[in-house]
């Protein structure tokens, strides 16, 4: 198992890449932060939080496959953190709750839809 660091547009994504399963799993609130383009990390978070309740209540499988992980934040120290697949952040995409806030608006999401934003994003 090796976790790393990736850049894109400018926010870092903590990331972590499982060799038994051959998955990247990355942070779920370093991926929304970048989706709606979201410069304070606290920000971000609470919208995640957010989110997440919001999908829980209304049952949804797609918060239930986010699992935690030890990720090194900011401070250097390891705190657990939700992540996810490839597979479950696209799903979490498609429920509607990040597309909402980017939605196709060109001008929040820096000139492209979200769907080739995110798709730019996990070749990261």
């Amino acid at each position: 198992m090796k976790s790393n660091l990736a850049i894109f547009e400018g926010y870092k994504i903590r990331r972590h890449y499982d060799e038994n399963t051959e998955t990247w799993f990355f942070s779920v609130v370093d991926i929304i932060q970048v989706l709606i383009q979201q410069p304070d990390f606290q920000a971000a978070r609470n919208y995640w939080k957010v989110l997440k309740n919001r999908l829980n209540k209304e049952g949804s499988e797609t918060v239930t496959k986010c699992n935690r992980l030890k990720l090194e934040a900011a401070d250097g120290k390891k705190y657990l953190t939700d992540v996810a697949n490839v597979e479950t952040l696209l799903r979490l995409i498609e429920t509607g709750g990040v597309k909402e806030s980017v939605g196709g608006d060109r001008e929040k999401s820096g000139g492209i839809g979200i769907a080739t934003k995110t798709l730019r994003l996990f070749k990261i």
